[in-house]
């Protein structure tokens, strides 16, 4: 197998973190489902080198090789909750156990080194947490890679930046809760 290597200094756009928390706060704004069933979900590890299959810059069924990734998780009060992957070619929004087994497929062929972990972060906390300068949108010069979005940097009272506090996947850093790929099923997929 051979995997699609990603870097930030690549064609593809870091910015869907800030479009999962856009999505968040449409959802919240429009009511069109309690928030409280909505969570941002980064899916990194230790070496950010986590694999995705059946993502648009995929070759074939190669997978894409991110550093991190952003989904969204609606955890629907019926059997089947579902996945909103802006960058998959999966449907959308994709039903989790579908996501699960095309996008994360197993692990059980994978080497340790490209384990998935997912930090699940609540929708509300996501919104009132979450900040980022966009500095990791730019290269080594401080130019722009691609033009930013056209609204501001989201920022809180405490911080213009904290990027890094959502990506880490070391439980007592950020917020929300960190779960291996076995252990996001277990608390997500079908009951």
């Amino acid at each position: 197998m051979r995997f699609v290597r990603l870097h930030p200094s690549h064609s593809v756009q870091k910015r869907i973190e800030e479009n999962i928390w856009k999505l968040c706060e449409h959802i919240k704004i429009q009511k069109e489902d309690s928030i409280d069933h909505i969570y941002a979900v980064f899916i990194s590890n230790e070496k950010r080198m986590i694999p995705i299959w059946r993502q648009k810059s995929s070759r074939g069924d190669e997978p894409v090789i991110w550093d991190y990734h952003v989904i969204l998780l609606h955890k629907s009060q019926s059997d089947q909750s579902y996945i909103y992957d802006l960058d998959t070619v999966l449907p959308f929004p994709c039903p989790f156990d579908v996501y699960i087994r095309e996008a994360f497929r197993s692990e059980e062929y994978i080497k340790p080194a490209f384990w998935r972990k997912l930090r699940v972060v609540s929708a509300d906390a996501y919104l009132k947490n979450f900040a980022s300068d966009r500095s990791h949108m730019k290269d080594a010069s401080g130019a722009w890679r691609m033009p930013p979005p056209p609204y501001p940097c989201i920022e809180t009272a405490d911080s213009k930046m904290n990027l890094d506090d959502f990506i880490s996947m070391h439980s007592g850093i950020g917020c929300g809760c960190v779960y291996t790929l076995t252990e996001f099923v277990q608390q997500f997929g079908k009951t």
